[in-house]
């Protein structure tokens, strides 16, 4: 088997008492790493409490011991370049080294709901580049940046605490200018396909990766990356390919992921409130089947 982890995510909906089982669970049943949302509202949320990421991931630390914790993903309309690096690194010295940031373009209905407007996604675009590039220049010790849209100035406090280093930094990209950040930055690449993919039927789905993973592997080439060097990431179950509906089903979606070039597959919770909900044992059978 070619996959290098096998992942979870937890929305954080709900109160933490209800969640914190799900963590020892996942740990338990030998998933690598479990992550969460970094959203202000969601769809598959109306009406119901939606826990902040960070504040989550620093919880479940101390409910387990070994499993990676993650973002899938921190939001760039919600986080600037300083505050992002202060609560990754924040949670990262406090797990012990077991974050892993998973950094995306955001939603323009969280935009919304924090600053009263619906962003343009061009203005998000270039947004995500700068909130990238800026926590890079805070980990590098830079006192004083400017991008195009962000900027930050008079910074006098260390990039991260001693002896602690920096997480593994994910990029969720699906178009070009993200793929080329991803390819040019990142330690993993993440993918659900994109906007739109959940509505394609498997087969389409999944040519549809193959075309990512093609396009991922130039842009790798063209920033001077060896491909292989950064861990690619799927994560499935938005859209019409469901794994863990059976154990054979999230067996096949492995395999077929594995194949296409993925070293990760992230898939969801027993009590996704996407509507994902699936049978416990169909994941312990699973992983089980796949280690």
């Amino acid at each position: 088997m070619a996959l290098d982890r096998i992942s979870l995510v937890i929305p954080p909906v709900g109160p933490w008492r209800e969640q914190v089982g799900w963590y020892r669970w996942a740990e338990d049943v030998g998933y690598d790493v479990v992550y969460t949302y970094d959203h202000l509202t969601h769809v598959t949320a109306p009406g119901q409490w939606l826990g902040e990421a960070f504040t989550t991931l620093t919880a479940a630390s101390a409910a387990t011991e070994r499993i990676g914790l993650g973002t899938l993903v921190a939001s760039a309309v919600l986080r600037t370049p300083v505050v992002l690096a202060r609560v990754a690194m924040t949670v990262q010295d406090i797990t012990g080294g077991r974050l892993v940031l998973g950094l995306g373009m955001g939603s323009p209905t969280c935009a919304l709901a924090d600053h009263g407007r619906r962003d343009e996604i061009g203005e998000m675009s270039a947004r995500f580049a700068d909130v990238l590039h800026g926590y890079l220049a805070v980990l590098g010790g830079a006192t004083d940046w400017e991008g195009r849209t962000i900027s930050f100035h008079g910074l006098e406090t260390t990039a991260m605490p001693e002896g602690t280093q920096a997480p593994e930094l994910m990029i969720a990209a699906h178009g070009p200018r993200a793929l080329a950040l991803a390819a040019a930055h990142a330690d993993s690449w993440n993918t659900y396909g994109g906007p739109g993919s959940t509505a394609l039927e498997a087969e389409e789905f999944w040519s549809l990766l193959h075309a990512q993973m093609s396009r991922f592997t130039d842009e790798c080439v063209a920033a001077g990356r060896d491909p292989r060097s950064v861990r690619r990431s799927l994560l499935l179950g938005f859209g019409r390919v469901r794994p863990t509906t059976s154990v054979d089903e999230y067996v096949a979606a492995a395999e077929r992921a594995a194949e296409l070039g993925f070293d990760e597959l992230v898939v969801y919770g027993p009590e996704s409130s996407a509507g994902m909900g699936s049978d416990p044992g169909v994941h312990e059978r699973a992983i089980a089947r796949l280690r």
